[in-house]
């Protein structure tokens, strides 16, 4: 099979990059291979469906940038394409006086990046989120909403079929070699003679950039977020979306209430390691996943820098009561029986040898080729940006 590009993985990067190379090169030849026996198997599915704002980044980054872009153009294509979303804000709520420093400097941090921000006092916050009773400050973010990105996915998918491309499923990627001018892909029973790759695989990205010859600092590790939804009786307890303050001290958003467009609640993630890079238990375990994070010595730096947060993250995925104290904090009308476990979900990180998480989205090329090395939350949100943006870097050095 001859084509003049190939992307490797159907996630919602893959389908939004094949979705942007349709536009620009109609004529062409395009390829999505996907491991699995359905699309956006894996961190696409497993999300809380949040349209972020991008409040939380660097305004000089590719995360700020492409997610304030991205969040417009996902309404902008599910009004053309009839899907549903609705945007309901967040509130960002700090429940002690301790969070009001870092409080104002995320608002701060909002305006930089050109946000609608506004601070809200506690008789705001009851009028956003009656329920939500231990906030003493918080920041409203109205250009927050929700989505199911795997609606949006599909659709990508319909129109990347509908213009000739295709999406060809249960395709493992065994061998990747470059021969002349061309890339020869081999999976376990196919071989794809292509011009151009693009690698869009999330969890295992790092490992198809090494099968493709090419090295680089990083390394995948996943870490595994586990949910609760409340109760049917219980969802009134929450409106909308509702943010702790990001502990300054850990690398995560931390335990947050997210309304779904199918009318869940979810409460929820935590973030722990994962010993399996597609393992949604606590019991999930695989051997050579396990030994590549273990083995390299940017894990244990990091361990060793959030030893203290990391340990108690642990103890409130294992241990419910420890979880509820943390969600009372916020709404004490939740108790221990309206909490039911939810689906969870494996976030692709990538860290470098140093132990230094890499923040930004981090993106790779070489000859015909392009890595999406790193592409975490918010990529969803960002996801038909990110692929108008590795479309314009593939200009510059992919045979077209």
């Amino acid at each position: 099979m001859n084509y003049d590009f190939t992307i490797i993985g159907a996630g919602i990067i893959g389908l939004s990059v094949g979705l942007e190379l349709t536009k620009r090169y109609k004529n062409s030849k395009i390829l999505i291979l996907e491991k699995e026996d359905t699309i956006s198997a894996h961190q696409t599915g497993r999300n809380s469906g949040v349209i972020h704002s991008g409040i939380y980044y660097d305004p000089n980054s590719l995360k700020a940038k492409l997610s304030k872009k991205g969040s417009e153009q996902i309404k902008k294509f599910s009004d053309e394409h009839g899907i549903s979303y609705d945007i309901c804000g967040k509130i960002i709520v700090a429940s002690n006086s301790s969070e009001l420093e870092n409080l104002n400097n995320l608002f701060q941090l909002g305006r930089e990046n050109n946000l609608k921000v506004k601070k809200v006092n506690q008789t705001d916050i009851k009028q956003i989120e009656p329920h939500l009773t231990q906030a003493i400050e918080g920041i409203y973010v109205p250009s927050t909403g929700i989505i199911n990105y795997q609606e949006l996915s599909r659709k990508f998918a319909d129109i990347i079929v509908n213009q000739g491309g295709d999406i060809k499923l249960k395709q493992t990627v065994k061998d990747i070699k470059k021969v002349e001018d061309r890339i020869k892909i081999s999976t376990q029973n196919t071989q794809v003679n292509t011009r151009n790759l693009i690698n869009c695989t999330g969890l295992m990205s790092d490992r198809i950039t090494k099968l493709a010859g090419i090295h680089t600092n990083a390394k995948i590790v996943p870490f595994r977020g586990e949910y609760y939804e409340l109760k049917p009786n219980k969802r009134h307890l929450v409106k909308n979306l509702i943010y702790p303050v990001p502990n300054p001290d850990f690398p995560f958003l931390g335990v947050h209430f997210t309304r779904t467009m199918n009318g869940k609640i979810l409460v929820g993630p935590n973030a722990v390691p994962s010993f399996k890079r597609e393992g949604y238990k606590k019991t999930s375990f695989n051997i050579k996943d396990t030994l590549d994070t273990i083995s390299y010595p940017g894990f244990w730096r990091l361990a060793s820098k959030y030893m203290g947060e990391g340990t108690k993250e642990l103890y409130r995925s294992f241990n419910k009561k420890a979880f509820l104290k943390n969600v009372k904090q916020y709404i004490p009308a939740i108790n221990e029986d309206d909490l039911i476990p939810a689906k969870a979900g494996v976030r692709a990180q990538a860290l470098d040898e140093q132990g230094n998480l890499i923040d930004d989205f981090f993106i790779v090329k070489d000859k015909n080729m392009i890595h999406v090395c790193n592409a975490p939350s918010p990529a969803a949100t960002a996801s038909i940006e990110i692929g108008k943006e590795i479309v314009n870097r593939s200009q510059c050095n992919f045979s077209i």
